[in-house]
C-alpha cells in the first residue's frame, strides 16, 4: 500500500461521485452536489454507473474462465461489492489482482476492504493513470509480466483527454504486457445526446476536471492492434448481457445507456 496524500474535499472527485451514483456513503457534499446536477441533466447517469459495475463483473468472470489469473485494475474507485478480485477469485482463488487509483480516500478503503483469498493476492497502489511507468514498475512487484495480464480500465478513460495522451497511455500500458493479455474497458459517450455531453463537459471544466466523452469509433481506437472479443465494441448493456444478474436490469426506454465497452486480446 502506498500514498500518504491528504483527501481533498474542496472539489468533486470522479471516484467519490461514482460511489454516490451507486448509492454509497463514501463521498462529500461537493461530490453529491455535482452528482445531482449530472443526474438532473441526464437520469441515465445512474443507469450507466450500475451498468459499468455489471459489465465489470461479466467481463472479469469471462476473462477468468479463459484462464487469466492476473489483473491490473486502474481507476479502481471506492470498493463496492463484488469487487474485481472477488469475481476473479470466485472462478480461480489463486488470481492475483493489483488495484490502482489516485484518490487517497480510495486507498483508505482499499486498505480495510480489499482482502484476497489465501491462495491469491490483492494489492493496492496509489498512482495516476498518466504515470504508466510508475504503475508498471510497482505492479511488477506483484504480477508476473511474463504471463498474461488483464488490464482493466472501467469508467476511466473518459477522464483523460486526447491532449493528455489517452491513446498513448493505453498503448504504453499494453506494450508492457505479453501476448495473450487482454484490455477490458468501459467508456462514457455523448454520441446519443450531444447537447447533454457538451453541457456535462463544461460542468467538469468549470470545476477543474476533465471529461472526454467519445463515440463508438473513438472508443474502438483504444483496441487498435488487439483482437476484439465478440460482440466487439458495444453499448454497455448489450455486451453479453445476463438478464437478472446482479439485480441489474437495463431500462433503455429513454434511449441507449450512454457508454461503450469492449474486451480485446493482445496477439
Amino acid at each position: 500500500m502506498t500514498g500518504p496524500d491528504p483527501i481533498d474535499t474542496t472539489r468533486p472527485h470522479p471516484a467519490r461521485m461514482y460511489d454516490w451514483f451507486l448509492g454509497g456513503k463514501d463521498n462529500y457534499p461537493v461530490d453529491v452536489e455535482m452528482g445531482r446536477q449530472l443526474v438532473a441533466m441526464d437520469p441515465r447517469t445512474l443507469t450507466m454507473a450500475r451498468a459499468n459495475r455489471a459489465f465489470m463483473e461479466r467481463g472479469t468472470g469471462w476473462l477468468a474462465r479463459q484462464g487469466v489469473r492476473q489483473f491490473l485494475d486502474i481507476g479502481t474507485g471506492i470498493p463496492t461489492e463484488p469487487n474485481l478480485h472477488q469475481v476473479a477469485q470466485r472462478v480461480a482463488p489463486e488470481s492475483r489482482v493489483v488495484y490502482c487509483d489516485n484518490d487517497p480516500i480510495v486507498l483508505r478503503h482499499a486498505e480495510a476492504l480489499l482482502r484476497s483469498t489465501p491462495e491469491g493476492v490483492t494489492e493496492y497502489l496509489q498512482a495516476d493513470v498518466r504515470e504508466p511507468g510508475t504503475i508498471v514498475e510497482q505492479a511488477r512487484e506483484v504480477l508476473d509480466f511474463d504471463r498474461p495480464v488483464a488490464l482493466s480500465l472501467i469508467a476511466l478513460l473518459h477522464f483523460v483527454s486526447d491532449e493528455q495522451g489517452a491513446y498513448e497511455l493505453v498503448r504504453s500500458l499494453m506494450s508492457e504486457l505479453p501476448s495473450g493479455s487482454y484490455l477490458m474497458l468501459s467508456h462514457g459517450t455523448g454520441e446519443f445526446t450531444p447537447d447533454n455531453a457538451r453541457a456535462a463537459t463544461e460542468m467538469y471544466r468549470a470545476r477543474g476536471l476533465t471529461l472526454a466523452l467519445r463515440d463508438r469509433a473513438e472508443v474502438a481506437r483504444f483496441f487498435d492492434g488487439l483482437e476484439l472479443v465478440e460482440p466487439g465494441v458495444e453499448i454497455v448493456t448489450r455486451w453479453r448481457p445476463e438478464p437478472g444478474a446482479n439485480g441489474f436490469e437495463a431500462d433503455e426506454s429513454e434511449g441507449p445507456t450512454p457508454g461503450f465497452v469492449g474486451i480485446g486480446r493482445k496477439p
